[in-house]
C-alpha cells in the first residue's frame, strides 16, 4: 500500500503546486504610500514589506556590499561627473553586471521553505503582477521579477533624465531640455538625494533616483486616484458583493476615452458621445456598471483625466447613479483601456468568466477587434482579453484576461 500512496502524495503535490501559480482575487496588494512605486516596482516593494526577506537580504554580505560600492560610485559621480549627464546616470543606474550579480545571489540565497521561497508562493504569485513567468520554478520567477523591475528603473532613468525617446513620445516625453544649462544641477541634486542614509537595501538608491525623476517631471500619473476602493470606485466597489450579475448578460459596460486635443477642453465630443451610448445599453440592463476608461494624455500634460470627465459627465448630464460607474483612470491607449479593465474586473472580483460590452464608435470598434489583438501581442506580450460576438458597429462582447495583471515596465505612467 505504501507506494500508491506514496504517487497519490506526488500527484497532490504536483497539483498543489499548479495551483500555485494562479493569481487570486481574494490577493490584497501590498501598498505603499507611493503608489508610483508599488504599481511599477512590485517585487522590490516585496522586498522591501516582507521582514523576513529584508533581514534576509541585509544580513548578506554579498549585497551589503553591492548597496556599499553603489553608494561609493554615486558619491564619486557627483564629485567628478560636473554637467555630465550621463555620467552621472550612468553611476546610478543598474549595469549589466550588477543585474546578472543580484539574479546570481538571489539564486544563491533561494531555498525551499525561506523566506524568499515563501515570499514568491504567497505574494509574487498570487499577486500576478509576474504573470508572464508564472510557468518558471520559483526561483526563476523570483529573477525574472527582479530583471523586470531592474529594467524597469533603468528606462525611467533613461526616458525621464537622459531624454531618450519614450514609447510614444507625443505624450510621454521628459519635460525638460537635457541641454538647458540649469539642468546639470537638477540631475546632480536629485543624484544625491537618492543616496541618503534611509537606504538600506542594494536597489534602493536606484529606485529611489527613478521615482523622484518621475515626480518632477510631473509623471506619476500611475498614483492618479489611488486606492480607487476607497476613492473614485467607492461607490460602484461596496456594491459589488450585493451585485447579482446573473440577471445581466454583460458584467460592465467599458467605453474607451477620447481625449481632446485643445488644452482648455475637459471632454471631447467623441467622449460625450461614447458616454451616450454607453447610457443607452446601461438603461437597457445590458451590465450593472459603466466603466470609463482614459488617463491624462491628450494634450501633452493635460490636466483633465478621460475618465473622470466621461464620469462627471455620466452622472451630471446623463443622471447615471456614481453607485454603477467605475472610474479606470490611468490608461493611455486603446491596448490598456482593455488590459486595465480586465484588472479591475478581476481585482474587484467581478465575474470574469462573464463577459464585459464594450460601447465605443465604430471605427475604434473595429480595431479593437480586428487590429489590436496583435498590437497587444507586439507591445504587451500577451492578449489582454478575447473579443466575442459583434452585436453591431458599436458593441463588441470581450472577455478579460488574468495575465492583464502583468506589470508593463516600459510604461511607468500605466504599468
Amino acid at each position: 500500500m505504501k507506494v500508491p500512496f506514496l504517487i497519490f502524495c506526488g500527484w497532490l503535490m504536483v497539483l498543489s503546486a499548479v495551483a500555485q501559480q494562479e493569481p487570486s482575487n481574494q490577493y490584497v496588494l501590498q501598498r505603499t504610500h507611493n503608489a508610483v512605486q508599488y504599481k511599477n516596482y512590485y517585487l522590490l516593494t516585496l522586498l522591501q514589506k516582507d521582514l523576513a526577506v529584508k533581514t534576509l537580504i541585509q544580513k548578506d554580505p554579498i549585497f551589503s556590499a553591492m548597496l556599499k560600492n553603489k553608494k561609493i560610485k554615486i558619491q564619486e559621480a557627483i564629485k567628478n561627473c560636473g554637467t555630465d549627464i550621463s555620467c552621472l546616470t550612468g553611476a546610478v543606474q543598474f549595469s549589466a553586471d550588477e543585474i546578472g550579480s543580484v539574479s546570481r545571489q538571489l539564486a544563491a540565497d533561494f531555498m525551499p521553505g525561506n523566506a524568499l521561497d515563501h515570499m514568491v508562493s504567497t505574494q509574487l504569485v498570487p499577486s500576478g503582477c509576474y504573470g508572464l513567468y508564472a510557468g518558471l520554478k520559483p526561483v526563476e520567477m523570483l529573477i525574472k521579477a527582479w530583471e523586470q523591475d531592474a529594467r524597469a528603473i533603468n528606462h525611467v532613468i533613461d526616458v525621464y533624465v537622459n531624454g531618450k525617446q519614450a514609447n510614444y513620445p507625443a505624450i510621454d516625453s521628459i519635460s525638460f531640455s537635457v541641454r538647458d544649462k540649469s539642468y546639470p544641477e537638477l540631475v546632480n541634486t536629485s543624484v544625491f538625494l537618492s543616496i541618503n542614509d534611509n537606504n538600506n537595501l542594494f536597489f534602493e538608491p536606484e529606485m529611489k533616483f527613478a521615482l523622484l525623476a518621475l515626480e518632477i517631471n510631473e509623471r506619476n500619473d500611475a498614483a492618479d486616484y489611488e486606492p480607487m476602493e476607497r476613492t473614485v470606485n467607492q461607490a460602484a466597489f461596496l456594491s459589488i458583493k450585493k451585485t447579482d450579475f446573473g440577471v445581466y448578460p454583460y458584467s460592465v459596460i467599458l467605453v474607451p476615452g477620447e481625449g481632446p486635443e485643445e488644452r482648455d477642453i475637459e471632454l471631447s465630443a467623441g467622449g460625450m458621445l461614447r458616454c451616450r451610448l454607453a447610457a443607452e445599453q446601461y438603461r437597457n440592463k445590458v451590465a450593472p456598471y459603466i466603466m470609463v476608461s482614459g488617463g491624462r494624455v491628450h494634450p501633452y500634460k493635460t490636466k483633465y483625466n478621460e475618465a473622470n470627465e466621461m464620469k462627471l459627465y455620466l452622472m451630471r448630464v446623463l443622471q447615471i447613479p456614481e453607485s454603477a460607474i467605475l472610474m479606470e483612470p490611468h490608461a493611455r491607449h486603446t491596448t490598456t483601456n482593455l488590459r486595465n479593465a480586465a484588472r479591475i474586473i478581476f481585482r474587484y472580483g467581478i465575474p470574469m468568466e462573464k463577459p464585459g460590452l464594450v460601447v465605443t464608435v465604430k471605427s475604434q470598434s473595429m480595431y479593437i477587434s480586428d487590429i489590436m489583438p496583435q498590437r497587444c501581442l507586439k507591445e504587451l506580450g500577451y492578449e489582454p482579453y478575447k473579443t466575442g460576438k459583434r452585436l453591431s458597429d458599436n458593441n463588441l462582447e470581450f472577455y478579460p484576461n488574468v495575465m492583464s495583471l502583468q506589470i508593463d515596465f516600459d510604461e511607468p505612467m500605466d504599468p
